[in-house]
């Protein structure tokens, strides 16, 4: 047998390592050589490529690829290639979209071609993240997952939560008062704590509440495996069926610990309220709604909803808390940074509300700044910058460039938000450009045109979403002041604008100053909660 394997297979065959980059190798020469031909034929007229970095043979652009900011890198790549640029790496085709009107174009006008998601090994088959539909592939299955969410979601629906997020509300203001060194813990209990009594009318118990631990740790596992490329996986599907043992394959065990967690976070809040359906104890949840228009006698179809039911409640929290927690963060790091456009909104509270009650949701067709300043938040420092990937399900020409059915798309949210053409300055924190006379001004790019996502994709909670952070946002500034915290010898402490990298976006961690704006706005702080009780 050795006589007849050559000398550098042989000793490849006795290194796993050496064996697996040679396995490697060979499929992404295999996957090359297939397409090619296949794309030869279905491109007649040899259209191009977007253009984009050139890379290196077979491993493509893998190593152009940033690790970091990926957003910041494909802005500065759409200066140099256009706003439509392609790059490959380990065999995966990759468009990045940097340009409202090319994602308008296709993720809107073509969203047949452009609605479905690339494959997932990673999240969807090894850590079990399709609870999260946003990801599942285009089809049926997601159809229902959608239309059953926006039954609770939609912009005329989410009214009937207005309680729950005021409540929040007063009780993250009081939280403040005692302690506001731990706003961001603050910000997180209060979005949890909303979600939770939305979702399964579960009141936690603080951040040491199990499931509260098992959403974080959820959501933690989904924002490093959520950016493409993370994981060699998901370039080379074929790697999931490693032994664990493996060299190179230690991301199979990150991925056994979260399918274990993504099942509790699905199960365990969800049963309890079904338990408490036995019991008669359950209060009103959409678990619970859920739950009572179940299907009798079919057992089959029963076991389908019960799963789709599980899957709507518990993507609920990534739908409308965990990216308006970065949201908030980023209007706090603002408020401190840029102290004008505080004092505007402060006054503006002060001539609508008055000094003797905190604002209502029905006050903010009255308060034009503060909407500005939201929107602006929304803008300057987006939650998603680059929007989970889409997949070209046929080919398709744009701009007299071919695309290649099984592409992944991006988009570029955060290149959209940050035009240069289109905002003067867009670095800095400016509410006043969404603001026109006194009024808004709908003329102006408006962050909903990417911040939520694209197409038929759009984040289905942005509604409940955008008014937990309104609430957040007037009520705070009505109350508080924001300024940046002092160092020991009394000198301001510098704020950073770097954000951390993730599908999911926040401001590094920083420190501020928050003290209630006057002995009455402490009062009305303790005495709003007192309501409560």
């Amino acid at each position: 047998m050795n006589r007849v394997i050559p000398g550098i297979i042989q000793s490849t065959l006795q290194s796993p390592a050496q064996l697996g980059v040679v396995l490697c190798a060979f499929a992404v020469l295999t996957i090359k050589a297939v397409r090619f031909l296949s794309e030869r034929r279905r491109n007649p007229s040899r259209l191009p490529l977007p253009p984009g970095p050139k890379g290196y043979p077979l491993i493509g652009s893998v190593l152009e690829m940033p690790s970091a900011q990926q957003w910041r890198t494909y802005a500065e790549w759409a200066k140099i290639y256009g706003d439509v640029f392609s790059f490959e790496a380990l065999g995966q085709r990759i468009i990045v979209l940097n340009s409202l009107e090319s994602t308008q174009e296709l993720f809107e006008r073509r969203s047949a071609n452009y609605s479905d998601r690339p494959r997932m090994p990673m999240l969807l088959e090894l850590m079990d993240f399709g609870y999260i539909f946003s990801l599942i592939p285009y089809g049926p299955w997601w159809r229902r997952h959608r239309r059953t969410f926006n039954e609770h979601f939609h912009a005329s629906a989410v009214w009937k939560y207005q309680s729950v997020q005021a409540h929040e509300t007063r009780a993250f203001l009081n939280r403040l008062l005692q302690s506001p060194e731990k706003f961001m813990s603050h910000i997180r209990e209060a979005l949890t704590s909303s979600i939770m009594s939305i979702a399964y009318g579960i009141k936690i118990n603080g951040f040491d509440d199990p499931y509260v631990a098992n959403i974080q740790e959820s959501v933690d596992g989904f924002n490093v495996a959520g950016i493409p490329g993370s994981f060699l996986v998901d370039l080379i599907p074929a790697l999931k069926h490693m032994p664990s043992w493996f060299p190179g394959a230690g991301f199979k065990k990150t991925a056994a610990y979260l399918r274990e967690v993504n099942r509790k976070v699905v199960e365990l809040p969800f049963n309890h309220v079904a338990q408490q359906m036995k019991e008669g104890t359950a209060g009103p949840s959409l678990a619970a709604a859920l739950i009572s228009a179940f299907p009798e006698g079919d057992e089959k179809l029963l076991a389908e909803e019960t799963r789709l039911a599980q899957n709507v409640t518990a993507v609920s929290y990534f739908a409308g808390a965990d990216t308006t927690i970065s949201a908030i963060q980023t209007f706090f790091l603002a408020m401190a940074k840029y102290p004008e456009a505080q004092r505007n909104a402060q006054a503006e509270l002060d001539a609508v509300i008055g000094p003797h009650r905190l604002p209502e949701f029905s006050d903010r067709p009255s308060l034009p700044y503060v909407n500005a300043l939201v929107k602006e938040a929304m803008r300057w420092q987006v939650v998603v910058p680059l929007a989970v990937a889409h997949m070209a399900t046929d080919d398709d020409v744009y701009e007299g460039y071919f695309i290649p059915k099984g592409t992944m798309v991006l988009g570029n949210a955060w290149a959209i938000l940050h035009d240069e053409r289109v905002f003067k300055d867009p670095g800095e924190f400016r509410p006043e450009r969404y603001l026109k006379n006194g009024k808004l001004d709908l003329s102006v790019r408006q962050p909903e045109v990417s911040a939520f996502g694209f197409g038929r994709r759009i984040c289905p909670g942005r509604y409940l979403s955008d008014n937990t952070l309104w609430s957040i946002v007037a009520s705070t500034l009505h109350a508080f002041n924001i300024t940046p915290a002092l160092d020991e010898k009394g000198v301001p402490i510098p704020l950073s604008k770097n954000m951390t990298s993730g599908l999911i976006s926040y401001p590094e961690p920083f420190k501020v100053d928050i003290k209630p704006r006057s002995a009455s706005a402490e009062t009305l702080v303790k005495d709003a909660i007192l309501g409560d009780i």
